[in-house]
């Protein structure tokens, strides 16, 4: 683990500041008096405002008619449904799109519409909506276009639409244009003044509130459970009606009659009961954004909208291949950018954290933008450059609204979208320096002055011996917890530490006990705290709580945030490290047979081989979790092998380390051209260079280069789509200027590898 990241993650301490708590408010609330100090530093006066903070049956939504456009939109789905029109919906490929869409498909066919929908696939048509697909759409016979969580600044599409003959009502949350498009109706909460209860409604949200005017008076609650979804997932500020929908829609989830949700927590192991939003946050929504992220997003709706079990459990199972594939690729992405900040740590003086590498495939690299945000407590902006485009992902903090702070750089970009929190770009990729200076320094002015370091706000200070599963339960009336209404950051004075151990089958987290001067001690869980700076001496400790099963038992679960030294000493812990069992064949002189041998000793192992054609055995993006992992193909870099380590995260490695016997540039580019072959002849000229680059058991900068040299020797052409798809196209030209250098090039690459590959089969392996 990065020491970098250690010293990132040391915040300035804001002690709770003292509040006088209004007796009939702490009557009202009850409890510790954590709780009603905490609402109180909310802005919660009165024991009302508490209990519709707390309990959605004391809260009133807005009517959905306070939204702009709302009785024009309705109007127009009415005429719709009666005249037996077709509606198309258009929807977006992230969670809150797909939800979105399931959401108005259900609503309306439960109406009787007839109604048709459309995801937009990333790769070939990217966010909003796409002209040519319109067109198509329209010629087949569409009277009415219903966008959901885009749409907002489609001009043109609008536009086109209109010329046909047909309306569009558009469903959005985004930031507005400066001119709205010329559609039937344009429902946007942005619209609205701010601190209206509406205004930070997501995508979702804004179409669940369309079908309640629709359904006027009749249930609409059935769709409560895919609001909830969307909310999560799309890091919604949970205030005002956005709370209200999202504590209603978690207890229509864990009542769990969506068949798709249903078969979504059977994959994930979660009981329904138990569901809260950090399951959704965690584990369902990353399930359902690998489908945007690397395919087709419409299998998601789908999975949610449809009637039939078995066909949900396929869907689900479905997810579950491209999810493998999306951690592998993260993890990736993130062990790169480390080695990154790692190798120039004057990254860090930037007020943003602006990294690209050539390798990094761009629908993942939102995820890794998020961790970072975290870790480094900045702005962060992830640019995939496979070629002179380079295109991207960014995620903000409070205090920096990033899609405000690309419109103050945008002569330095190409295309830019998103709100506050996330955004899209994508820019030439010579001026990533001159964007990452720029963006810095708008970025340092939002922020204002302020501490050097992140801040770390403490709600209140406890003895060890007051925590406890009652206390904890307590403190989770305060839930759904999320942006804008985080956990509370809880503090204990003068610990020390007394004892370590890793957790998780390779101990990248840490399960450490504190003791206090009574000798009260505490189990305390440091999430990915391998390798982290560990307090020499006395200590304060901040950490949040939440219930938990450990071993049967129900627990209060310590959550390790923070710490500050009071005094130095010398760290003598009780440490109980965990060890990976390792178990070395490299240097095997009959590798087929011991596999064997192993195989029979471990049925359940995952064989990773990249070269070798192998029954049963699955490439690095198909790694999932599992206690065993036999290596049966060198890996090709660093930062793949460490993102194999992370993705399966083993208990038991088993080693082999088979090697191509000839990875010449002769023997490379003919391998390359073979697989070129079968994708013009099998698959219309499309490939993906993470699948060619595991095809080969290489790695993806070499198929790029790789790609280059066949289209310089004038055998073929391609074009690159957003997310480093690549369309070839079979060709006879005459070699190019620039073929020797890019020999040269991959010259190189291709002697890393083998350097790497060297080193691998020799290098030491701890286990």
């Amino acid at each position: 683990m990065s020491k970098l990241k250690s010293s990132a993650a040391k915040r300035q301490w804001e002690e709770p500041r003292a509040i006088d708590v209004p007796a009939a408010l702490r009557d009202a609330v009850g409890g510790h008096a954590l709780i009603s100090e905490h609402l109180r530093r909310k802005g919660i006066r009165t024991p009302a405002a508490a209990r519709t903070f707390l309990s959605p049956a004391h809260y009133e939504p807005a009517s959905a008619s306070e939204l702009p456009d709302i009785e024009r939109a309705v109007d127009r789905l009415q005429r719709a449904i009666r005249a037996r029109e077709r509606i198309l919906i258009w929807g977006d490929f992230d969670v809150d799109g797909q939800t979105s869409t399931a959401l108005l498909f259900s609503a309306l066919k439960r109406k009787g519409a007839q109604v048709s929908y459309h995801v937009p696939n990333r790769f070939s048509e990217g966010h909003g909506i796409h002209l040519p697909t319109l067109v198509k759409k329209l010629e087949g016979g569409v009277n009415l276009v219903l966008t959901c969580d885009t749409g907002v600044a489609a001009h043109e599409a609008v536009d086109c639409a209109r010329g046909r003959g047909v309306d569009t009502v558009i469903t959005d949350h985004h930031a507005l244009p400066a001119e709205l498009p010329a559609a039937w109706a344009v429902v946007n909460p942005r619209r609205l003044p701010a601190g209206h209860p509406l205004s930070e409604l997501p995508g979702v949200g804004v179409a669940y509130k369309l079908i309640e005017a629709l359904y006027q008076g009749d249930d609409s609650d059935f769709l409560l459970d895919l609001v909830a979804l969307g909310i999560v997932a799309d890091v919604m500020v949970q205030v005002d009606d956005t709370r209200y929908l999202l504590q209603r829609g978690l207890d229509i989830l864990r009542r769990n009659k969506r068949l798709g949700v249903r078969a979504l927590l059977e994959r994930a192991q979660i009981a329904a009961a138990d569901l809260n939003e950090g399951h959704i946050g965690f584990e369902l929504a990353p399930r359902l954004n690998a489908l945007g992220r690397l395919g087709d997003a419409n299998p998601a709706v789908e999975l949610l909208t449809t009637a039939d079990w078995q066909r949900a459990r396929q869907l689900a199972n479905n997810l579950e291949g491209l999810n493998a594939k999306r951690k592998f690729l993260s993890n990736q992405v993130y062990q790169s950018a480390i080695a990154q900040i790692d190798g120039d740590p004057s990254l860090l003086d930037y007020a943003a954290l602006v990294l690209s590498h050539s390798d990094w495939h761009s629908g993942v690299i939102g995820i890794v933008a998020s961790r970072l945000v975290e870790e480094f407590a900045r702005p962060v902006v992830l640019l995939a450059t496979p070629e002179a485009t380079a295109r991207g992902s960014a995620r903000s903090l409070a205090g920096v609204d990033i899609t405000a702070a690309f419109g103050e750089v945008a002569p330095l970009l190409s295309r830019y979208g998103g709100h506050s929190m996330a955004a899209g770009l994508s820019l030439p990729a010579e001026k990533v320096f001159e964007f990452r200076r720029a963006l810095s320094g708008v970025a340092r002015a939002m922020m204002g002055e302020g501490p050097a370091a992140p801040s770390l706000h403490i709600d209140g200070y406890l003895e060890l011996g007051e925590i406890s599963l009652e206390l904890t339960q307590d403190i989770e009336r305060l839930a759904p917890f999320g942006n804008g209404n985080p956990p509370l950051t809880l503090a204990t004075r003068d610990l020390r530490l007394v004892k370590q151990s890793g957790l998780g089958r390779r101990g990248e987290h840490l399960e450490l006990q504190v003791e206090d001067g009574a000798g009260t001690k505490q189990r305390v869980i440091w999430w990915r705290g391998a390798g982290q700076e560990l307090p020499a001496g006395r200590f304060d400790l901040a950490y949040t709580l939440r219930s938990n099963d450990y071993k049967g038992v129900r627990e209060p679960l310590v959550e390790w945030a923070d710490y500050r030294l009071i005094s130095s000493a010398a760290l003598e812990v009780q440490a109980e490290a965990v060890a990976v069992e390792l178990i070395d064949h490299r240097r095997s002189l009959a590798p087929v047979e011991q596999l064997e041998v192993e195989l029979a000793r471990f049925p359940d192992a995952l064989i990773w081989s990249e070269v070798d054609k192998m029954a049963g055995a699955i490439d690095r993006l198909g790694l999932r979790s599992q206690e065993t992992l036999i290596v049966w193909t060198v890996p090709p870099s660093a930062e793949i092998w460490s993102a194999a380590l992370a993705t399966v995260n083993p208990a038991r490695l088993i080693l082999f380390g088979n090697r191509p016997e000839d990875d010449s540039r002769a023997s490379f580019l003919g391998r390359l051209a073979a697989l070129v072959k079968y994708a013009l002849n099998h698959k219309d000229g499309a490939a993906q260079i993470e699948a060619l680059a595991t095809a080969m058991g290489q790695r993806e900068r070499g198929v790029q280069v790789g790609l280059q040299v066949l289209r310089a020797l004038g055998k073929l052409a391609y074009r690159v789509g957003r997310t480093g798809e690549y369309q070839l196209t079979e060709r006879d030209d005459p070699p190019s200027d620039d073929l020797k250098t890019l020999q040269k090039r991959l010259d190189m690459i291709l002697r890393e590898t083998r350097a790497y590959r060297d080193y691998w089969q020799k290098m030491r392996v701890k286990g």
